[in-house]
């Protein structure tokens, strides 16, 4: 099952529906960027945590996903299908760690996380070529993800980011 699978199918599948990001990496354009597009409600919810407690449920989502992404691979007998998006929940969660819940935020992460998921600067780049598997799926878009969030921590630190928020 090399090509995306039906919508229910990821019905069918608790692994596909995360995986495919409840169907957002069912697009046939960006997969990627419609998957975080649909991690953006969610995180509004998973804002709503004390930090701490946000900080251990993307943990628990990045761990999961390792075994989520490696399982939805394997069932579409790609390595990392195009359609697979729990890594870009995971990896913009975590670049919107501590950011409050404003649209020039969710602006910010986004913009940031993608450029940096698209662009895949080194060291994730590497990772991206190198290392398979769930683990791998997953990696790319967790640094991905902390590298958004050190800008955004740079940003703040500088005094840019009152003028972006």
């Amino acid at each position: 099952m090399a090509t995306n699978p039906t919508f229910a199918q990821l019905l069918r599948s608790p692994t596909l529906l995360l995986a495919f990001g409840f169907g957002s990496g069912l697009s046939p354009k960006a997969p990627g960027t419609m998957g975080t597009l649909a991690a953006i409600p969610l995180w509004w919810l998973l804002a709503q945590l004390p930090l701490t407690s946000y900080l251990i449920v993307v943990l628990i989502a990045a761990v999961v996903g390792i075994t989520i992404c490696g399982r939805a691979a394997d069932q579409m007998g790609v390595h990392d299908h195009g359609g697979i998006v729990w890594d870009e929940f995971v990896g913009f969660w975590i670049a919107m760690a501590a950011l409050p819940i404003t649209w020039q935020s969710v602006i910010l992460g986004f913009v940031l996380f993608r450029l940096f998921d698209i662009l895949k600067p080194w060291p994730i780049s590497w990772l991206d070529k190198k290392v398979s598997g769930g683990f791998g799926i997953m990696i790319d878009d967790v640094i991905a993800g902390l590298a958004a969030a050190a800008v955004i921590y740079i940003l703040n630190y500088l005094g840019y980011i009152d003028l972006i928020l």
